[in-house]
């Protein structure tokens, strides 16, 4: 039985690279009935992007999202970092395909505010090079990791993550230059928006702010390389998934592939 949901927000995906999550996510996109996907940045890494590397598990990630389009569900691509190259396009309809680089909706009354969020990443601002050069040695500790992981889980100890503790503090590193999250959250607040949507960071969070202006809520839908989570909404509320924590998935990993028709009416507005 397919879980209904009114939003969902996909962020740091990176197709088309090893660390790839895309059986997982196949999974859980077959597990439910949304009304709108959003694909908030780094869907297919463009930057590491290998043509002898595409498997077959890639390749229904898309077909999934292309079924769910024939089926009415609305899908909006913002474009991240890593897929940068689309921002050429960015104001592109195809049906019910939007190619953006942000976007803004209405709902339940509030404003909300989506982009992937690589703008106040410090790293993109001014060594953009470092930023692709980190990306490629990223890939490198999760074959690593996967490697380590073998040994470890045969000597008894469990699986851990290499290059998640890396990046965790790395990024705690930039965070003390450039606090990411704060920066979102001022600037939504000085824009006048209830929500900001992130991904970029591969954090997944939900959070409230206040400063003397007002308040604001952030969401990030983390990533499917490391954290497998995403953002969703329905009924009025956000919530925050985790792949790992979804029993039922875990305990039928074979779902129906066939998706349903779809019909919603919203109020949207693009920028």
């Amino acid at each position: 039985m397919k879980r209904s949901l009114d939003t969902v927000v996909l962020s740091d995906i990176h197709l088309g690279t090893v660390g790839c999550h895309a059986i997982e996510l196949v999974q859980y996109l077959n597990s439910i009935d949304p009304k709108r996907v959003i694909l908030n940045g780094d869907f297919i890494d463009m930057w590491n992007f290998r043509k002898y590397y595409w498997p077959d598990a890639h390749m229904h990630v898309i077909r999934t999202l292309i079924t769910m389009m024939t089926n009415g569900v609305d899908i909006y691509y913002l474009t991240g970092n890593h897929d940068e190259t689309l921002r050429k396009i960015s104001s592109l309809q195809l049906g019910p395909l939007f190619i953006r680089d942000k976007l803004v909706l209405e709902l339940n009354g509030e404003k909300v505010w989506f982009f992937h969020g690589d703008i106040f990443d410090i790293t993109m601002k001014h060594s953009k090079w470092v930023a692709k050069l980190g990306g490629k040695g990223y890939e490198l500790l999760i074959l690593l990791n996967r490697w380590m992981n073998n040994i470890s889980e045969k000597m008894g100890y469990g699986k851990f993550s290499l290059s998640k503790k890396i990046k965790d503090s790395v990024k705690q590193a930039v965070n003390f230059i450039d606090d990411f999250e704060v920066t979102a959250m001022e600037l939504a607040i000085e824009e006048g928006y209830d929500y900001v949507v992130c991904g970029h960071i591969h954090q997944p969070k939900i959070r409230g702010y206040e400063n003397e202006k007002g308040s604001v809520i952030y969401l990030n839908s983390g990533d499917w390389v490391e954290n497998l989570t995403c953002l969703e909404y329905d009924s009025g509320e956000w919530s925050l998934y985790r792949y790992s924590q979804d029993a039922f998935l875990q305990e039928n990993p074979r779902v129906n592939l066939l998706m349903k028709s779809h019909t919603f009416d919203h109020k949207v507005m693009i920028g």
